[in-house]
């Protein structure tokens, strides 16, 4: 099922045609005398050596017409009526052609052996007439509800373009089985266009709302993984080759929505009770349980127990099992519901006034995304062994957030009293001031601590603390580059940053996001259509003085038009803005 190379490159195999083994359907009568009917060369030849033309063409009427006697006095009353005999022969082929299509389908839903024989059988004759237009849906139909087509009959619709765009989805699969080139060339299309879809949605400056707003089941409706999840079926191999294919293009340009998208195709075929495919599939319980964790938004005790007896029970001899169940904890949904979660138990071990490494549950989420996070090097070195979880992640790092957790927590009660009773230069000192020296260095050396570092300072934006985020938010700048959950987090961050946009009257707050956190990393395509997106919404709140380096940071590295168009547009607005008179400027709405 799994190929040995998992991961690496996928050589695609060129398809040779090789004519078809039996007559040749479209030479000469256009194959009607390769099944006992005159065609064209026989009218030809009729024409050519007799004496009388027009009797030669009345006798082949009569003999090839519509062979009816009781229908055979209608025909010059069909012809009083300007009716021509093509056009009446045609509906009667067309009715002809319906019924027999209905037959066909009936035999294709019995069962046994008698229904294969009549099949092939009637392929055996009717093949050769295939190139006729008019005839081709009927050959169509038998080849579509055969269990087995054989290769002398897949090579010749290979080989002609115009009948391969012609057969079904159940015919195609047949041939792509043992032609991964021609499968590769009509999966390609729709891996892009996945790639393009979630990108879309990452950088997008039409809405406010977050990455992270649907559920797992309505991503999985979209069109492109339906579309997959049809050409599959519930064929094995098939599946088997997609799975190459986005092992293949994460391990050459480590989008993490190749990820995604594996595990999304998994659960549609799930969803479409595809047996014969998530059979066989090591990963399917795994992808399963965590699916309905991430739907839910809760690991609960039972979920937790499954997902850790999944991956303890993985033994000697499989690990290259984690290959793939690396990839589904790199999609950056599942990174973000497990760093999510962990956050959860963080905040409850403080509220506890427990230690992290007393929380079991946590240990497994952390443990999930260590292997999660190690995808790509996993794949590329193909040394398929679980990370270990390094102690000071335990007993330094998590306490360090705890304690931010606590200063946040501290500074939000005190602004809760009134101004006369808070204890503010107090709360600055004691609450406010830089994060412990273990934060800042477990952040910049262990990526699962700068995955719980983005998570907490997304739980800072979202709770709309101004001072929380300027405490680390900067930590971040150069730490978060090339990590698998990147996109999502600048997105997410924008997204919350949008929703204080008040506090970029600021200059304090704009110094922070901009100066210590945007600016430093802004020298990439992804982080500079991040900004572009925060400035779209924030941009009536900032002080004037701000406008001129920000348009000239924010201008695009790279030459897409959408994000040139996007940039000219959003310049105009700012110019403008900052051009009318302070009274102007106070009744703009934004």
């Amino acid at each position: 099922m799994f190929p040995s190379n998992a991961g690496g490159a996928t050589a695609l195999p060129a398809v040779a045609p090789v004519a078809l083994a039996a007559p040749t359907a479209g030479s000469g009568g256009f194959g009607l005398e390769e099944i006992g009917i005159p065609g064209r060369d026989y009218l030809r030849e009729a024409l050519t050596s007799c004496q009388d033309p027009l009797k030669a063409i009345e006798d082949f009427q009569i003999e090839n017409g519509v062979l009816l006697p009781s229908l055979r006095p209608m025909l010059p009353l069909l012809d009083l009526h300007g009716i021509k005999r093509l056009d009446f022969h045609n509906s009667v082929l067309e009715d002809l052609r319906d019924k027999l299509i209905a037959q066909i389908s009936e035999l294709g839903d019995t069962e046994g052996k008698e229904k294969d024989k009549k099949l092939r059988d009637l392929l055996s004759k009717s093949f050769p007439v295939i190139q006729i237009k008019e005839v081709r849906p009927v050959v169509m139909s038998i080849l579509k509800n055969m269990s087995y087509i054989e290769d002398r009959y897949l090579r010749f619709l290979v080989r002609d373009k115009e009948l391969y765009a012609d057969c079904d989805i159940e015919i195609k699969r047949h041939l792509w089985r043992d032609n991964q080139s021609l499968f590769g060339d009509e999966v390609s299309p729709l891996l892009s266009q996945y790639i393009k879809d979630k990108e879309n949605v990452l950088f997008t400056h039409e809405t406010g709302s977050g990455f992270f707003s649907g559920s797992p089941k309505s991503r999985r409706q979209s069109e492109v993984i339906q579309k997959l999840a049809e050409m599959i079926g519930n064929h094995v191999k098939l599946y088997d080759m997609t799975l190459q294919f986005l092992r293949t293009l994460f391990l050459r340009t480590k989008n993490v929505h190749y990820c995604t998208l594996r595990s999304e195709l998994l659960m549609a075929l799930h969803d479409r009770e595809v047996q014969d495919v998530i059979s066989v599939d090591p990963c399917h319980k795994f992808t399963w349980c965590l699916d309905a964790c991430i739907r839910e938004r809760n690991v609960d005790v039972k979920r937790s127990r499954e997902l850790q007896g999944f991956l303890d029970a993985i033994r000697r001899g499989q690990e290259q099992v984690l290959g793939d169940l690396s990839m589904t904890l790199c999609d950056p949904f599942a990174i973000n519901f497990l760093s999510q979660s962990a956050m959860k138990l963080v905040n409850f071990q403080v509220e506890k006034e427990a230690l992290p490494r007393d929380q079991p549950v946590l240990h497994l989420l952390l443990r999930m995304l260590a292997l999660g996070l190690s995808a790509w090097d996993m794949i590329e070195t193909q040394d398929f062994r679980e990370p270990k979880i390094e102690l000071p992640l335990l007993v330094q790092f998590l306490p360090a957030m705890m304690s931010l957790i606590v200063d946040d927590q501290v500074r939000a009660l005190n602004y809760k009293f009134p101004v006369e009773e808070r204890d503010t230069a107090s709360i600055i000192i004691d609450h406010s001031g830089p994060p412990p020296d273990m934060y800042d260095v477990q952040v910049s050396q262990c990526p699962i601590a700068t995955t719980m570092a983005m998570q907490y300072t997304l739980q800072t934006t979202r709770n709309k603390d101004k001072i929380g985020v300027m405490r680390v938010l900067g930590i971040l700048a150069q730490n978060i580059r090339g990590h698998p959950f990147e996109d999502a987090f600048l997105h997410s961050l924008v997204t919350s940053l949008i929703v204080m946009k008040d506090e970029f009257e600021n200059e304090d707050f704009c110094t922070s996001v901009f100066d210590e956190f945007f600016f430093t990393c802004i020298n990439v395509d992804n982080v500079n259509r991040h900004l572009l997106r925060l400035l779209w919404w924030i941009h009536p709140k900032l002080p004037a003085a701000r406008t001129d380096t920000l348009l000239k940071v924010a201008e695009p590295i790279s030459g897409v038009d959408t994000v040139v168009s996007l940039y000219e547009t959003l310049r105009d607005k700012m110019l403008s803005r900052h051009s009318h008179s302070p009274q102007q400027d106070s009744l703009t709405p934004f």
